[in-house]
């Protein structure tokens, strides 16, 4: 099985798809100028289409654009209701003109704002919101036309009020789907618009004229709470987008202070930040000592200490004191930014079961209406019907047959599941990753950075000497410590400063490569060396080749201590597991998903951090390739498995994994790219959420797909054989479909894997 195999984009001609984003896009040269070109998008012209509602008009405009050859790309945004289009100025023209004979009106988009604010989102919510009051005047209408039938006496007078009630109500309530129906039949395909403006068409022909009113006039309702469900999905992401300020308070060149907008700072600037606001722009700090709350971009639920030197993040909360920092990326570019980008691209992406479901309705929507159409030419000669009776059972099974609840089942929950992911810190790049991941029967782990915190510590201060006491000697290992740039060094200034203070004056102080550092404090000569040099010295013992073996064993790097006498004390220094990554492994056996250590490290280090963490296998000394190649037999011996690394110089192993896992994704534009899930704080835990998410997520899309088929049915069983009615199909239809959208909605109120 490879997952890794990423999907087509592109939707079938003609097929019925999902109310979801779907993305194709070819390998092209950047075109020309054009109306509509936005910056940003490799040259493409974008447009906004107010009218299109699901990927089933989606697949029609793409099936128009085929027959242009000119067009060499193109992509859709539905959750924006936006299309780029990549072609020369004639096929652009011509592209539109095809769209525009569908019956849509794309209008250019001029370029967004600086902050990258969606900017035509807003105007969604204006669209749906002016459509309300004019569906409500519809159904008072129908309402109106059903209490005459019922109530008035059955006059000429009276039916002509009646059925003049019934036509405004179809009019107010079914402009859009009759002219989207009207196109789609011209076309040949049979979509939710061509069925309800046949069904309705037919049922007002009949003399069914409230009827046929009630039924427009409660659908065009349904869709538009349907929509704004579908577009909570959609854009539940999108309130990362309010996460950065539009303005930063920028230091100006005479070092006055300014607020400006922050798509119009420049990386270098320097930015003042009081306690209680949001980082505007990624940084890295350069005056200043605060808590951060990082909780919106990486998930952490406890505040991050920050001083001179760390990063930050745009859209985190600077919580206690001022700060300010340069500026290291564009509004653009910053981690939040790509963030949205990476979900956005995410939502683009079709998962298997959509995909199935997508082909499942292209056959089952043309198979219900050769069914409807029988029903009306045969049943009067096989069951008695009379041809009034038979043709309106046959617009019920029209109405009945719409496959909007079920090619929705599936985008909607997809969609909640990236984004209930993303709230947490996980970016999760394609809904098939979202759903693959629950097959995954092992997963490869990085040792440095990712089960261990990836920067040495000190362990263990061990004084061999009895004649010298222990805070003399630790005051000595400082003082020669503190003066080196060594990594292993900085670890031991590090441990023994938080004790001691300051260190104390070094003499004559030296540097040995490869072997460590020598000088004078308080007259004698002291060096802190590795266990070559002590050995080149003469001054090993086996006493001291067994304590360091003891440490070594223990996966720990060691530095001595020595006088001209000999060797003083014995500093061990290791990096440290995680204190989450022993709980995730717990977590990731106990969802039968076997862990599997990889480090290029020493195997004496590999086991020591194993047994650790609780992982029985670890494999050390690897070589990338050689990482790869492990991979590869994991995948051989258990089935789908995952790497977990840096997204660097794990790169083939994380490319070769079914699923790539990257570590600490927040400010790393490698990993973001390598890696197929990204946990931006680093914590391990993150791996079994997503797996029980993607179980979650799987549990839902199986509800949902049998309850769009499982209500259908039951309805167009009693169409044929029982007494429904186009009041009973309606209901049938749009509740099968509100239902399943909000059954998909639950997964954006839980934690991932919850």
């Amino acid at each position: 099985m490879d997952i890794k195999n990423r999907p087509t984009q592109a939707a079938p001609s003609g097929s019925a798809n999902s109310c979801g984003k779907s993305a194709c896009e070819a390998s092209v040269a950047p075109a020309s100028p054009l109306p509509g070109q936005v910056s940003g998008d490799k040259g493409a012209s974008r447009f906004r289409i107010p009218t299109i509602d699901c990927a089933v008009e989606e697949a029609e405009i793409r099936s128009a654009l085929e027959s242009i050859a000119g067009v060499n790309a193109l992509r859709f945004d539905l959750g924006r209701r936006e299309l780029s289009l990549s072609a020369a100025p004639r096929e652009l023209e011509a592209a539109l003109a095809a769209i525009r004979k569908l019956g849509f009106n794309p209008e250019p988009l001029v370029a967004p704002a600086a902050t990258g604010d969606a900017g035509a989102d807003g105007d969604d919510h204006d669209h749906i919101s002016s459509g309300l009051p004019r569906l409500i005047a519809s159904l008072v209408f129908a309402i109106a036309a059903e209490a005459i039938a019922f109530f008035a006496p059955d006059t000429l007078p009276i039916q002509m009020g009646e059925m003049a009630l019934a036509a405004i109500a179809i009019g107010l309530a079914g402009f859009d789907t009759y002219k989207k129906g009207f196109y789609a039949l011209r076309a040949g395909r049979l979509n939710i618009n061509a069925l309800m403006a046949v069904a309705v068409t037919g049922a007002f022909l009949i003399g069914q004229w409230p009827e046929a009113a009630m039924v427009m006039a409660l659908y065009a309702i349904a869709e538009l709470i349907e929509a704004r469900a579908v577009d909570k999905a959609r854009n539940a992401i999108k309130s990362l987008l309010a996460m950065a300020p539009e303005d930063a308070e920028i230091q100006q060149a005479d070092g006055t202070w300014a607020r400006q907008l922050t798509g119009t700072v420049p990386v270098g600037a320097v930015v003042r930040l009081r306690p209680g606001e949001r980082v505007p722009l990624d940084g890295v700090i350069t005056q200043g000592a605060s808590a951060v709350d990082q909780a919106p971009v990486t998930g952490e639920s406890i505040p991050v200490d920050k001083v001179s030197g760390d990063e930050v993040y745009a859209g985190t909360i600077n919580q206690t004191a001022a700060l300010e920092f340069r500026v290291t990326a564009l509004a653009s570019n910053s981690t939040l930014a790509r963030i949205i980008h990476a979900v956005e691209e995410a939502q683009s992406s079709r998962a298997p079961t959509q995909r199935f479901v997508d082909k499942f309705a292209a056959i089952y929507t043309p198979a219900v209406f050769a069914l409807a159409l029988a029903v009306a030419l045969f049943m009067p000669w096989v069951m008695g019907w009379t041809w009034l009776e038979a043709l309106y059972k046959a617009l019920v099974l029209l109405v009945i047959a719409c496959p909007c609840a079920l090619v929705i089942s599936t985008p909607v929950t997809i969609v909640s599941g990236l984004a209930a992911a993303a709230k947490r810190g996980i970016l999760i790049k394609g809904g098939i990753y979202l759903e693959v991941a629950r097959k995954l029967k092992a997963v490869a782990l990085d040792k440095t950075g990712t089960i261990t915190e990836g920067k040495p510590r000190l362990v263990e201060f061990q004084p061999i000497s009895t004649d010298v006491d222990r805070a003399k000697l630790e005051r000595l290992a400082l003082a020669l410590a503190s003066r080196s740039d060594h990594p292993v060094s900085k670890a031991i200034a590090q441990g023994l400063g938080q004790r001691m203070g300051e260190a104390a004056e070094v003499q004559d102080f030296k540097a040995a490569a490869g072997r460590g550092v020598e000088g004078r404090v308080d007259g004698a000569s002291y060096v802190l060396g590795n266990h070559r040099w002590i050995e080149e010295r003469a001054q090993c013992s086996p006493d001291i080749e067994a304590c360091l073996r003891v440490h070594e064993e223990a996966g720990r790097t060691v530095t001595l201590l020595a006088s001209e006498h000999g060797v003083l004390a014995i500093c061990a220094v290791a990096d440290t597991i995680k204190p989450s990554s022993r709980q995730a492994v717990t977590e990731l056996v106990a969802l039968g998903v076997t862990p599997v250590m990889l480090t290029g490290d020493n195997s004496a280090t590999a086991k020591a951090i194993a047994t650790q963490a609780g992982i029985a296998e670890a494999r050390g000394n690897l070589l990338p390739e050689d990482k790869l190649a492990a991979i590869k037999e994991l995948q051989q011996r258990y089935g789908p498995t995952g790497m977990t690394g840096d997204g660097i110089n794990d790169a083939p192993a994380l490319a070769q994994a079914d699923i790539g896992f990257a570590m600490g994704g927040a400010g790393t534009h490698t990993a973001m790219e390598a890696a197929d899930v990204i946990v931006m704080n680093d914590d391990l835990q993150r791996l079994p959420e997503v797996i029980r998410l993607s179980r979650r997520t799987r549990t839902v899309l199986v509800q949902n797909i049998a309850l769009a088929l499982g209500i259908k049915s039951v309805f167009l069983l009693a169409a044929l054989f029982g007494n429904a009615s186009m009041w009973m199909a309606v209901f049938a239809d749009m509740g099968a479909s509100l239902l399943v959208v909000f059954n998909g909605l639950r997964l954006l109120r839980s934690k991932a894997g919850s």
